[in-house]
Order: C-alpha cells, then structure tokens, then sequence
C-alpha cells in the first residue's frame, strides 16, 4: 500500500478513534501533498510523498528547537507528538553505519575524488536513500567522507 493512502486510512482511523494529534499532524501532512500535486498538475510518486514526509518533519523539528529556546514544555510535547506521528509513516530509518557503507557505495560509484564531486554522488545516492535518513545528515556525512 503506498503511503499516501496509508495516510487517508490513518486518518479515518484518527477521526474515528478520536485522536486529535494524530488527525490534525495526518491532516497537514495529506494537505502538504496536496498543495504539492495541485502546484505541479500531477499525482506524485511514492518518493515525492516520502521527500515531502520528510521536509514536515524537519519543520517541527524546527518548530521544537524554537519551543526549547521559548521554554514551552506544551510546544516541545506537541511537536514531539506530530514527529512521532509522521515517523510512522516513513520507511525504518538507517542507522550511522548503514548510512555510511551507502555513501562509501556511491562515493565509490560516481568515482568521486574531492568535494567538487558532491553533486555526482548526491544524485546517486539521493533515490537510494529516499525517506530513510535527513538530508542534510546526508550531505554532511558525504562532504566529510570526500574531504579524507
């Protein structure tokens, strides 16, 4: 079942169990696809959904880094509870070592010598990896690797 309609289940469910952070976060998170397939005239892929998955993510972790700062326990709960919703709807994400043999892959696969050669291996390592692990995780482990 792909994602997007793993979501719309998600969120009958919600409504009818009467979950309001997980229907509000699924809410979001289907209208983000939405406004996504409506600005591009076209239904998306499952990597699209994943991208956008992973970019709601990384705006309420965002939003939890200002709620610290605010010192608002109430804000921190609330956006740990909506990551830990998209969570669910990702694929399981890789761990450091995982990550790393994946990068030392297409590092190797793009015959990448030095940091101009980051673009190269980011297209291939981008489809590999799609959903499973931050991006700017990704980019900054494949800078370091190519500046040894």
């Amino acid at each position: 079942m792909e994602t997007k309609a793993k979501l719309e289940n998600a969120l009958k469910e919600a409504m009818r169990a009467g979950d309001q952070v997980k229907k509000r976060t699924v809410r979001m998170a289907l209208a983000a696809i939405k406004q996504v397939e409506i600005d591009r005239q076209t239904s998306l892929d499952e990597a699209a959904v994943l991208a956008i998955l992973q970019k709601e993510i990384k705006t309420r972790r965002e939003s939890l880094e200002e709620a610290r700062q605010a010192n608002r326990p109430d804000l921190v709960a609330a956006a740990e509870a909506e990551i830990a919703v998209v969570n669910a709807f990702l694929p399981q994400a890789l761990n450091a070592d995982e990550l790393k043999a994946l990068v030392e892959a297409a590092i190797a696969d793009a015959g990448a010598a030095s940091p101009s050669d980051m673009g190269k291996v980011m297209k291939l390592l981008v489809p590999r990896i799609q959903g499973r692990a931050p991006g700017d995780q990704v980019s900054q482990l494949v800078r370091q690797l190519l500046q040894k």
